[in-house]
């Protein structure tokens, strides 16, 4: 059994054991297309409603802690799985936590911010949803932290730099293990794909684990072409930290059919199926982020691409966000 490769890094222990690998035959029944479908119950880790980024943090809060650091800053919109979940991981780790939220400011915090708040995180939001400033921003409040005798840490976006992406090999492993026991060779694994680290990762896990399975990525946050490069280079480095053949690693697959308006926005394929995964599984998926790829492989079904394969799909986490405003904040 998986694992094939264990990682000589600094690790901050945030899970309790695997997540749920579990079959939804009610949903694969009601969208058709002849696939054994299971999903990956990310949303279930333990920490602040859970979510795929605790896999990340892992590495990254050891990292932290093995330079000394004090404080964790990192940045997200106002809906990040990833923000909400370094001020989880902080808090366990007995560190401080600031996060860059894109802007505008709402004229109420949304769920998500008053989770990040509760959780002890200062958070900073900015004028605008422009990169620049968020990057601007982060730069201004390491410089005040060290002014003030702090030793930051600054983990990018998403938590997926080659030491994040670590997580997401192991959670590659994972799912060989659990297909082991339950006796079944998964053919596909969808997933939301944003930062393209959980995708990188479980490409590089799964191909590590000796596993042919197509990693299917369902852009929800950037065009295909941009993530690609993003993924590509995550692969290359991450196969090269775990000396594996580049050339051993499946294909990298992005669908950015169900983009949609814009990063975060819902859309009605999203929303239809938010409301399948409920109303069959009894399984919550917020419609701006994780059902973008449930709509996704719902697609894949009906255009006759899943016959009598085994699929899994990735529930990435994010409950949070069923609760966060539909429309875009404005200034005030």
């Amino acid at each position: 059994m998986a694992p094939r490769w264990s990682p000589d890094l600094p690790r901050f222990p945030l899970l309790d054991g695997p997540c749920p690998l579990q079959p939804i035959p009610r949903f694969g029944a009601i969208i058709g297309g002849g696939a054994h479908t299971l999903i990956k119950r990310e949303d279930l880790l333990p920490l602040a409603f859970g979510g795929n980024k605790l896999r990340n943090l892992e590495f990254l809060v050891g990292a932290a802690l093995a330079e000394g650091a004090d404080t964790l800053v990192t940045t997200g919109r106002r809906w990040s799985n990833h923000a909400r979940l370094t001020a989880a991981a902080g808090a366990r780790a007995g560190l401080g936590v600031h996060l860059v939220l894109s802007g505008p400011p709402p004229d109420e915090p949304g769920p998500n911010q008053r989770l990040d708040e509760l959780l002890g995180a200062t958070v900073h939001v900015t004028a605008t949803d422009d990169r620049e400033e968020r990057t601007s921003t982060v730069d201004r409040i390491v410089a005040e932290l060290r002014a003030d005798g702090h030793r930051p840490y600054v983990i990018p976006t998403g938590g997926s730099g080659t030491v994040g992406v670590v997580g997401s090999v192991l959670a590659a492993f994972e799912l060989a293990d659990q297909a082991a026991v339950l006796g079944i060779r998964p053919d596909v694994v969808v997933l939301p794909s944003a930062t393209g680290g959980t995708q990188a990762g479980l490409l590089v896990g799964l191909a590590l684990a000796g596993l042919e399975v197509r990693v299917v990525g369902m852009a929800v946050a950037h065009p295909a072409a941009e993530l690609f490069a993003t993924v590509s280079s995550l692969v290359a480095d991450t196969a090269d930290l775990a000396g594996l053949d580049r050339t051993l690693v499946g294909p990298i697959e992005i669908d950015d059919a169900q983009l949609g308006a814009a990063y975060g926005r819902p859309t009605a394929a999203s929303e239809d199926a938010c409301r399948v995964l409920a109303r069959t599984e009894g399984i919550l998926v917020d419609p701006i982020y994780t059902a973008k790829a449930l709509a996704g492989l719902i697609e894949m079904a009906w255009a006759g691409g899943l016959i009598d394969r085994t699929v899994v799909f990735w529930h990435a986490g994010g409950t949070p966000g069923l609760f966060e405003p539909l429309d875009e904040p404005t200034l005030a």
